[in-house]
């Protein structure tokens, strides 16, 4: 028994797609599969457009260069998530604002970012944690109040629905990851969706050096290396007709986790929304005071179950530190927090090992 934390699943499909990228010569940023990815993956979600860039942190770069944020504009951000989010902010010369997340669902918490927003906001940019759902009604509802621009960093959601819609459609742009943990990988590259074509046809005119190839090799705006190659694209293909099969299994992972751990009192899992489906992305949950984590991550490891801790708070970091008292259930979901193994290569009878070695090891 071999298991995953996030490892990513690729076979044979996997090897014919990137065979026909490699007998056609064209493996870098030239070739098909870079534009049918891009319309595949669009149509999976039912958005307008979507373009791809060269990973996730790059789309969440050219969302807020696109929708024009910069010097001396603030963007609200969660103080709990990855540290991608927020670089990006700091790339167009703006300044982040951190907002404390929901203890229960662990997503940013629209009163916190009510009380975040001032003259110089601009943007909200929540992350869906762990391919949890935000709130996105609330959301969109203060950055109708207050005329702000909503960057979804749906990065871990693919997948993810909220009341009908999938995450990265609801606000003004959408970012996803496709690095090489996600539930679907093309090694690196990213991919941003919405619905305003105009915007769209932009952002693909800058990720391309911002070449006008109707004169050649003529820029006439400043422009970013960040596109997609065709190898990663194929990638991308491949992976695209296995993704229900994945998403299926991450769902079913997370049944077999709650179904398991729930009766443990020291046990609790990420909350949801009403009319929320996560895609359990990473099952993730957090222990009580009984438990101490470290102890338990390498008795897990001994038992050959890798875990992760949840991400440390942004503000924890030199370049954004701030008062950890002011973000405390960010602070205690990251002291009291554990990913547990979600790989899609795992099977059923893995996940059931893992509950079972944990139970074994946590005070019931």
């Amino acid at each position: 028994m071999h298991i995953e934390l996030d490892a990513p699943n690729l076979g044979e499909i996997e090897k014919e797609y990137l065979s026909k990228v490699i007998d056609s010569g064209f493996v870098s940023t030239f070739g098909p599969f870079v534009s049918e990815f891009e319309e595949k993956f669009a149509g999976y979600l039912n958005a307008t457009r979507a373009v791809s860039t060269q990973s996730g942190t790059a789309a969440l770069h050219m969302a807020l260069y696109e929708m024009g944020i910069g010097k001396g504009d603030e963007v609200i951000v969660p103080a709990l998530t990855f540290v991608a989010t927020v670089t990006p902010v700091m790339y167009v010369h703006a300044r982040p604002v951190f907002a404390d997340v929901e203890k229960d669902t662990w997503n940013i918490d629209p009163k916190e970012i009510e009380q975040c927003v001032s003259s110089r906001t601009r943007a909200i940019i929540p992350v869906h944690l762990y391919g949890n759902p935000c709130n996105m009604d609330a959301i969109m509802k203060i950055a109708g109040k207050y005329k702000l621009v909503v960057i979804e960093d749906a990065t871990e959601s693919l997948g993810a629905i909220y009341k009908g819609r999938y995450t990265g459609t609801i606000g003004d742009l959408g970012c996803f990851s496709f690095n090489g943990n996600k539930t679907i990988t093309t090694g690196g590259g990213g991919m941003i969706i919405g619905s305003n074509e105009g915007s769209l046809e932009h952002i693909k005119f800058l990720v391309n050096q911002a070449r006008d190839e109707s004169k050649g090799y003529y820029h006439p705006e400043i422009g970013f290396n960040y596109r997609m190659t065709n190898l990663e694209a194929a990638l991308g293909m491949a992976q695209m007709e296995r993704l229900d099969i994945f998403s299926d299994k991450k769902r079913r992972f997370s049944e077999i986790y709650r179904e398991e751990l729930s009766n443990i009192p020291d046990v609790s899992f990420q909350g949801q929304y009403e009319g929320a489906a996560s895609s359990w992305w990473l099952t993730c949950v957090t222990f009580g005071e009984k438990t101490d984590l470290p102890s338990l991550q390498k008795a897990l490891r001994e038992k050959g179950v890798p875990t992760r801790r949840v991400f440390m708070p942004v503000i924890e970091f030199p370049p954004f530190a701030a008062d950890s008292s002011a973000f405390g259930n960010s602070r205690e979901i990251y002291e009291r927090g554990l990913c547990l193994p979600s790989s899609t290569l795992n099977s059923e009878e893995d996940i059931y090992y893992v509950c079972t070695t944990i139970k074994e090891l946590v005070s019931q």
